[in-house]
């Protein structure tokens, strides 16, 4: 008998999930096999304690590659006879980062003919984004599409069908995301979910549906098993008081280390030229064919590196993060160059952070921590290999990209070695970083928009980096509109609502405010310019993000003019939620401006999604190619939500500008992005609503306020000297608060959720409303809300421990039907239903 088939005889039975099922009652149902797919372990994670541990994924839990590879390939062979040979020819794939990377290239695979794109949390230069999504449930939510191509992902002649692969569906919302934000830009009548295991709950399944039929098109799902975590209440505080306690007492520490590290070789692949590492920017048949040729060779290379021992031992090919399918590949090619002697596994490393507890029934046994080696975007961090540690293997084989061989990977805390500690010997396979063509900038770049032509400011108060739209017809009833926005039909950047006319009381009711807060808003206006002046002087470029931050950046310049004799440059610009910054308008600020000068000005933070979508926005800009030294801090007159270390106030109080829309905007829309209007050169687009004259109180607004700053000034001077004195840290108060609510009124989903004065008013303005909460007590700055709340029908909720004066919740799962043709009411039985004992999995 082989070593290999003695330690099979000795492979435990115990069931991988067995110790957490035991402590907190979690239990895992479903068909046959759904055992011997996953196991269970623990995770530090707000929103879910458990996470589901695949043996055949190739991610936690070393597994034979062509196990690995086999369960991918399977599942697309499946697609293909689903699909007809005809349609698969036209499909295209796409996978998840990081933990489907690999498994989605393998469906391709089984596709055959079927191009391939991942998507990715790296971004990369030259690569210019075609879309983006958000992953709610991840540690790292952000994913970027980066084809080279960007036909790739358009459906083309006879819609292409669009095959989305995912380890797990879960909940569903990853996809729903993923179709949402795909079909507004190219919409096709036909996708395919593929998945190991398919989790999701009853409702999850019919909220598919539904979406599925708003959308008009056809949604099918290839999965290897089926079934459903069962949680009881409570699990989630249990959990994390659970990995708390194994946490101190050092269960998640590795073995001991040998005494003598391995050593270090590296071993060169002869990897093709020319041809992609990876999907993150497309994976041809073409390039499959030039792989399939070139593994048996680099396997060869992999073996003769090899000690005697290894050969005839445990080997690992251990991937990197999104680096899923080279070594996976490489994989497969060494098994078959070793033969039945040897054991070959094959994992990755992961940016996840899981408990690992050494026991048999449980799925993480060890766990290696090193730090990133591939200088990712968000700045330095800890990542993992998890089962590496302890299991014995003989040599481990490496598999990096070039853009991860860094120092610190060669460190000495770093992941070779962590290997060489726990290994006989270590090898360094590099592939080649693949770099797509540049984009090539735009010969032209248009001119910033100023009053009186466009908006109702003068000339020097601001220069508009937009396109005049003034005569396309934009708007929509807000009820339609929301109902589109919900079910994945439209993006909110798409179209505009129609402009609120307030009734003479609201009208009586800004003004009251408006001389109420003149004192208190000069104040702030003071406080935040000075801090600019004082931190990114002597001559800041004013960049407003339009149109909330446009009447604050007037207001500074007219500070800093006022104060100091400075004529700061002020231009408003394009930011959309979910599409990042308008790349035109930045291209076009670098071209006349020193990047470095520019500070980015917002009125208010409410949960702080602009914050993030700006710091996403101008990384991936710069990583595409474009200009470098923009800095992506927001300067707001108020903070609420704890988000920037550069504001004037971080009470949430009424700053009457929130309370209207273009009248105190200088008559300016909101901003629009659509396929159609905007091309890839151009300014994103507004509207000028000169017919609205007549009620626009825009300059009133800056008046009334610049009347107040001498009166102010002593009180500014104090309080910028503490504020730059003081520790201005995000605290992200707002962002906890939002999740919370989220979760205990059953939205799940915090775009749901608008926290703070400013965004409750727009959610009465703009959007359809479900209730308002107000925290108890407030004053008189929720006179309007509660005037608002009460002309559209919408419940205010009076509630405790709220960190904003209020929050308004957007009616989730909306449609006219839920709500009355006029969105006035919710009818009764429309609230969601709050989360029951059956959860679906991580």
């Amino acid at each position: 008998m082989s070593g290999r088939a003695a330690r099979e005889e000795d492979v435990d039975v115990v069931w991988s999930g067995d110790w957490v099922a035991e402590r907190l009652g979690v239990a895992l149902e479903g068909d046959g096999d759904l055992r011997e797919l996953l196991g269970l372990a623990l995770r530090r994670n707000p929103k879910r304690a458990h996470l589901l541990v695949s043996n055949v994924l190739g991610k936690h839990v070393p597994q034979r590659p062509s196990v690995v590879y086999g369960a991918g390939y399977e599942l697309g062979e499946r697609v293909r006879a689903l699909l007809g040979d005809q349609e698969a020819r036209r499909a295209v794939v796409l996978g998840y980062a990081e933990t489907a990377t690999g498994l989605g290239h393998a469906v391709a695979d089984g596709l055959r003919d079927a191009p391939y794109l991942h998507s990715t949390r790296r971004p990369v230069p030259g690569a210019v984004r075609a879309g983006g999504f958000e992953e709610a449930h991840s540690h790292a939510t952000s994913h970027l599409l980066l084809p080279e191509d960007p036909r790739l992902l358009a459906p083309g002649a006879g819609a292409s069908a669009l095959v989305l692969v995912d380890d797990e569906f879960s909940t569903g919302n990853t996809v729903l995301n993923t179709v949402r934000a795909l079909h507004e830009l190219h919409p096709r009548d036909r996708y395919v979910i593929v998945a190991l295991v398919d989790m999701r709950s009853p409702a999850d399944r019919d909220r598919l549906t539904a979406f599925a039929a708003e959308i008009g098109a056809r949604v099918d799902l290839v999965t290897r098993s089926t079934g459903t975590v069962m949680l009881p209440d409570g699990v989630l505080a249990r959990g994390q008081a659970l990995v708390a306690a194994q946490e101190a007492q050092g269960s998640a520490s590795t073995p001991p280390s040998v005494p003598a590290p391995a050593p270090v070789t590296r071993v060169g692949l002869g990897w093709p030229a020319g041809l992609p590492d990876g999907g993150r920017h497309g994976f041809t048949p073409a390039h499959r064919t030039a792989l399939e040729a070139a593994l048996p060779d680099m396997a060869e290379r992999i073996a003769g590196a090899l000690d005697a021992g290894a050969r005839r031992g445990r080997v690992l090919v251990l991937g990197f993060e999104e680096l899923m399918y080279a070594p996976l590949r490489l994989g497969t090619a060494l098994e078959q160059a070793l033969g039945a002697d040897a054991d070959v596994r094959y994992s990755t490393t992961t940016r996840s952070p899981v408990l690992a507890v050494d026991d048999p029934g449980y799925a993480i046994r060890t766990r290696l921590v090193f730090p990133a080696h591939d200088s990712p975007a968000e700045g330095p961090g800890d990542r993992y290999a998890y089962n590496v540690a302890g299991a014995a293997f003989d040599a481990v084989v490496a598999v990096v990209d070039s853009i991860a061989d860094t120092p610190e990977l060669h460190a000495p805390e770093g992941l070779l070695a962590r290997l060489a500690a726990h290994t006989g010997q270590v090898l360094l396979a590099v592939v080649p970083s693949y770099a797509p063509t540049p984009a090539q900038e735009p010969a032209v770049l248009p001119e910033p928009l100023r009053g009186p032509d466009f908006s109702s400011y003068a000339p020097d108060d601001v220069g508009w980096l937009l396109q005049d739209l003034s005569d396309t017809e934009l708007e929509a009833p807000t009820e339609e509109r929301e109902e589109a926005i919900q079910s994945g039909g439209a993006h909110y950047a798409e179209s505009l609502p129609v402009e609120y006319q307030p009734s003479a009381e609201y009208q009586a009711l800004f003004s009251a405010a408006l001389e109420a807060s003149a004192a208190r808003i000069a104040r702030a206006v003071g406080t935040v310019t000075e801090t600019v002046l004082a931190e990114r002087g002597p001559r800041p470029v004013l960049v407003s993000l339009a149109r909330a931050g446009t009447p604050v950046g007037v207001l500074m310049r007219r500070w800093a003019r006022h104060r100091h004799g400075l004529d700061l440059p002020h231009y408003a610009i394009s930011i959309v939620r979910g599409r990042g910054i308008d790349a035109t308008a930045l291209r076009w600020l670098a071209a006349h401006h020193d990047p470095a000068d520019v500070v980015f000005v917002d009125g208010w933070t409410g949960k702080g999604a602009i914050t993030r979508e700006l710091a996403a926005a101008i990384t991936e800009f710069e990583a595409s190619g474009g200009p470098g030294g923009f800095d992506p801090e927001i300067a707001v007159l108020a903070d609420p939500g704890g988000c920037v270390r550069t504001y004037g106030t971080r009470e949430d109080f009424l700053i009457p500008s929130a309370c209207l829309n273009s009248t105190v905007s200088g008559l300016i829309s909101r901003t629009v992005l659509r396929a159609d209007l905007v091309g890839p050169d151009d300014f994103h687009g507004g509207k000028f609503y000169r017919e609205l004259a007549g009620a626009d109180v825009s300059n009133r607004f800056l008046d009334t306020i610049a009347a107040r700053f001498d009166e102010v000034a002593g009180q500014v001077e104090a309080e910028a000297e503490e504020l730059l004195a003081a520790d201005r840290a995000p605290t992200w108060e707002g962002w906890a608060a939002v999740e919370r609510i989220s979760e205990e009124y059953g939205i799940h989903d915090v775009n749901l959720v608008k926290p703070g004065v400013g965004e409750t008013t727009r959610v009465l303005l703009r959007r359809v409303p479900w209730k308002i909460l107000a925290r108890r007590g407030a004053g008189t700055d929720l006179e309007h809300i509660r005037l608002l709340a009460e002309q559209r029908g919408v419940p205010v909720e009076e509630v405790d421990d709220l960190p904003y004066s209020c929050v308004g919740l957007i009616h989730p799962r909306y449609t006219r039907g839920a709500t009355g043709a006029d969105g006035r009411a919710v009818a009764a039985g429309s609230a969601p239903v709050a989360a029951g004992k059956a959860v679906q999995g991580a």
